[in-house]
């Protein structure tokens, strides 16, 4: 399942890609470890970030490892439309295109999130914030890890509802999850 702008820009991703796949041996090394070992054969992985050939690469690395991808950009204004088109061209689950509104990409993160994922990769808090607003909806108890409140700029790991998640910058998950609740 994807949900993309133009499936015709993939030539022109996949060429960003393979120039990061050439010139990232760390991330060319974990996939290659990752296809053998496969770590992640059966998971099911959330993921949102700037959508540009990096981070194409390491969903592609992910996916190596046996995860079904379920990706979506993080700011609507970095996503790159044609890496979003090579990766659906890939055969992973993206909801993602430059200049998405509001409305749009809000239902991007929701089609994220929706089969379920075992595992939250989230940079800016939006999955996880639906998440935590989910089971409030849900009156599903959870635990807002302390760590993510109390550091503002460190780097953050933690679980919600039971599903591991990865989040770039504590503060503005914590303030994410504010404003939802405001809502």
């Amino acid at each position: 399942m994807t949900h993309i702008r133009d499936i015709t820009l993939a030539p022109g991703g996949h060429q960003k890609i393979d120039w990061v796949r050439r010139n990232m041996p760390l991330l060319r090394g974990l996939e290659e470890e990752f296809t053998r070992a496969m770590p992640f054969k059966g998971l099911r992985i959330a993921l949102s970030v700037h959508l540009e050939a990096k981070t194409a690469y390491l969903c592609q690395v992910l996916a190596a490892g046996g995860a079904e991808m379920w990706v979506t950009g993080s700011n609507p204004l970095s996503t790159q439309d044609d890496v979003a088109a090579a990766l659906a061209e890939s055969g992973l689950n993206v909801f993602a295109w430059h200049g998405v509104t509001a409305d749009e990409y809000e239902a991007h993160v929701r089609a994220v999130l929706e089969p379920g994922p075992a595992i939250v990769i989230d940079d800016g808090g939006d999955l996880v914030a639906k998440q935590v607003i989910g089971a409030l909806n849900m009156n599903k108890p959870f635990v807002l890890p302390a760590r993510a409140v109390l550091f503002e700029t460190a780097n953050d790991a933690g679980e919600v509802g039971g599903i591991p998640y990865i989040e770039e910058k504590a503060y503005a998950f914590a303030q994410n999850i504010l404003k939802q609740l405001k809502k």
